[in-house]
């Protein structure tokens, strides 16, 4: 009996439950019979193997840094994370505030004095941010099929924190959705396609290889601190299948200039509840960036770079607040 791969046995499944072939978009016949995650079977273990931890992450080996460190020419670099402060969209109980403690003068003559501030906020999941593993669930399990109560923990997460996610330094790519539909924004609940992808790589004459941080341009972002209410109401980006289409590249992480990288709600999806974060962080063990800054990046005619980040190394947490950087 010949084995398929857990990505072809995924790739049936969604044949079954609705997704259609990996490379078309969803019918509205196919939409309305839902959606379901693969069942564990179907997604463990990983392809690292059932002891692996770290999914994606293990494509970032000193080789591709060395390959990435390659793209960089002028030295020029562009920031692709928004600034911290209490004008940023928030989602329900999260906030940001900063208090700037009195100065302090110190005793000495040479009156040396000294500031500081107090933040309050939820530093895993506001701004722009990293999404771990643990972030998400398939029921009680996360990457790997791991039981969540098992690593869960009152300070924070014993397996897969964001802590140890490292540094990430390798080859950027920037896929302008928007700038291919000949829009500054795509529309509030467009799903993208595998077609929109394949033309946007076309149109840049670009082609995605394992081991690429792919980043997404829908041009969301340009609500960002201007209509907050709108960009948490719903927001472009992925469908399932794109979703899959790009997994299938193995990634080193998928990001977009929204906040969950994917459409939401999901329109060939309907009955289900962001499921490209089941796709990529528990079922395929790739992650998520959002909320990234993308104007400045999206002006310049190449669009391939170095990328770099590192997670703030917050002990068990469940994402991190980032500051991406792309450098030419």
């Amino acid at each position: 009996m010949t084995k398929l791969s857990r990505r072809a046995l995924f790739g049936a499944a969604c044949l079954a439950c609705g997704g259609g072939h990996m490379g078309l978009t969803a019918t509205p016949v196919q939409a309305q019979q839902g959606w379901s995650p693969p069942a564990e079977g179907q997604r463990c273990p990983s392809r690292w193997g059932a002891a692996d931890r770290r999914g994606s992450m293990n494509l970032m080996t000193p080789a591709r840094a060395q390959s990435a460190a390659g793209l960089i020419r002028s030295g020029e670099m562009v920031e692709l994370g928004h600034v911290l402060s209490p004008t940023m969209p928030f989602f329900g109980t999260r906030r940001f505030d900063l208090h700037t403690k009195r100065t302090f003068m110190n005793p000495q003559a040479n009156r040396r004095g000294s500031n500081e501030e107090i933040v309050i906020t939820e530093i895993g999941q506001v701004g722009t941010q990293l999404d771990a593993f643990p972030h998400q669930t398939i029921g009680d399990q996360v990457y790997n099929c791991v039981d969540l109560p098992g690593i869960s923990g009152r300070s924070g997460f014993t397996e897969m924190g964001v802590h140890t996610i490292g540094t990430v330094f390798t080859r950027g790519v920037l896929i302008d959705v928007a700038g291919a539909k000949g829009v500054p924004v795509l529309g509030d609940d467009y799903e993208i396609t595998v077609a929109d992808l394949e033309d946007a790589l076309r149109r840049q004459e670009l082609q995605l290889a394992e081991g690429d941080a792919v980043l997404i341009h829908t041009g969301w972002g340009t609500l960002w601190g201007r209509d907050n209410p709108r960009y948490v109401r719903s927001c472009p980006g992925i469908g399932v299948a794109a979703a899959e289409w790009l997994i299938s590249r193995n990634p080193i992480l998928m990001g977009a200039d929204n906040w969950p990288v994917e459409c939401a709600p999901s329109k060939t999806m309907p009955d289900a509840s962001l499921p490209v974060h089941q796709l990529a962080l528990v079922v395929h063990g790739v992650h998520l960036l959002e909320n990234l800054k993308l104007d400045e990046l999206v002006r310049r005619p190449r669009k391939e770079f170095a990328f770099a980040m590192q997670p703030l190394k917050v002990e068990g947490g469940s994402g991190s607040t980032v500051a991406p950087t792309a450098m030419f």
